[in-house]
């Protein structure tokens, strides 16, 4: 998956780019991420098939279409179609063959979540990303979206809030900042574009 700011740049460039303030929104944007927090299968969250990583988006709009005017459910979408461009476009070219065979998946793993916390200070800059969100008072939300336990948004924010005060500037392993933030910017342009064609 993508990481916290990556998801919030995009969901910022998106709502910079529809001339819109949205925390609801913003929220939306991380909380697919809850489940790690509160012992749920990510696979419930992310709209996802077994053993797949990429969210099934059609599983999700099947479902939620018809609430994709409520911010909080665009968040939410804007979030899976991240992962899905995250998974099926963007990651492989960093981790299939002959890296992949020559790293454990957990190693993997700890090399992605050092690039994304050596990353989040330049990219909180480079998309002069607010913070708001960690601070402020979390808006009352509707509850629509089944899958999380829309009580407990306020853990995935503190969470997410936490690991990007810990953030530090490093060496990154696997990409750098400018193959993330062309990533970025294409994937906001996709999913505006997408959002365009039913809103």
């Amino acid at each position: 998956m993508a990481s916290a700011v990556i998801h919030l740049c995009i969901a910022n460039e998106y709502l910079k780019k529809t001339n819109k303030k949205s925390l609801e929104l913003l929220i939306g944007s991380i909380a697919p991420d809850i489940a790690k927090y509160i012992g749920v299968h990510k696979m419930e969250t992310h709209f996802q098939e077994k053993n797949d990583d990429i969210p099934d988006l059609k599983l999700f709009l099947n479902k939620y279409s018809n609430y994709l005017s409520n911010d909080f459910v665009l968040g939410y979408y804007i979030h899976l179609y991240t992962d899905y461009l995250w998974f099926k476009f963007f990651l492989p070219r960093y981790v299939e063959n002959p890296l992949k065979n020559k790293l454990q998946e957990e190693e993997l793993t700890n090399y992605l979540y050092a690039d994304y916390s050596n990353l989040n200070i330049e990219l909180i800059r480079d998309y002069n990303l607010s913070l708001d969100i960690f601070s402020n008072e979390i808006p009352k939300i509707n509850n629509i979206i089944e899958e999380i336990p829309m009580d407990k948004l306020n853990i995935v924010v503190d969470e997410m809030g936490r690991i990007i005060k810990d953030s530090k500037k490093g060496q990154t392993y696997m990409f750098g900042i400018k193959e993330v933030e062309v990533f970025i910017d294409l994937a906001k342009e996709a999913i505006y574009n997408e959002v365009k064609s039913w809103l």
